[in-house]
């Protein structure tokens, strides 16, 4: 199933991609004639992005949580989502984010890597998380992003029953993703 989910969301990406090419532009070229302007984040003060650090990026990503049993209990194993820029009207995918976790640029391959520094809970999805960065790669979207917030959550709560042997479940979320990097 979890392959299934990953197959599905790449090849969302690569149709976006070549539907834009055959439109008569790139990728690159559709992304980048986006608003200059980005929504407004709201975070709670237990997720604050330290002072030196601007935002550059607001994703809506929609996707699944994935876990797997474990000792009789639900444990997360992976997340699998596709963001799209919210500024965006078509919804083209800008993005893939998946287990590290790391966040894959599909305009143009940059990518981070960030571990959690700070949750907040919400009631009925998973919890709100401020992310430092670990490591970058590639130049554009994601280059030099310093920290990640994931705001908005909805779903993708681990199931609540007792499990058995090695099932996997993969329950659907929605979250918004704001990417920083340090101010110049």
């Amino acid at each position: 199933m979890k392959l299934a989910k990953r197959i599905a969301l790449t090849a969302t990406a690569v149709a976006a991609s070549a539907a834009a090419t055959l439109a008569g532009t790139t990728a690159v070229q559709a992304y980048s004639a986006r608003p200059a302007r980005l929504p407004a984040v709201h975070a709670p003060a237990a997720l604050a992005v330290p002072d030196g650090n601007k935002l550059t990026g607001v994703y809506a990503a929609h996707g699944v949580q994935t876990y797997t049993c474990t000792d009789g209990a639900w444990k997360l194993l992976e997340p699998a989502a596709t963001l799209s820029d919210k500024r965006d009207r078509a919804h083209r995918p800008v993005a893939l984010h998946s287990r590290g976790p790391v966040w894959v640029s599909t305009v143009d391959g940059s990518a981070v890597n960030a571990s959690a520094v700070a949750t907040s809970a919400k009631d009925g999805a998973v919890p709100e998380l401020l992310l430092k960065a670990t490591a970058t790669r590639g130049a554009g979207t994601f280059e030099g992003v310093t920290y990640v917030q994931r705001l908005d959550t909805e779903g993708g709560v681990a199931p609540a029953a007792a499990c058995t042997g090695t099932d996997q479940v993969s329950v659907p979320y929605a979250a918004t993703y704001a990417f920083y990097k340090a101010a110049s």
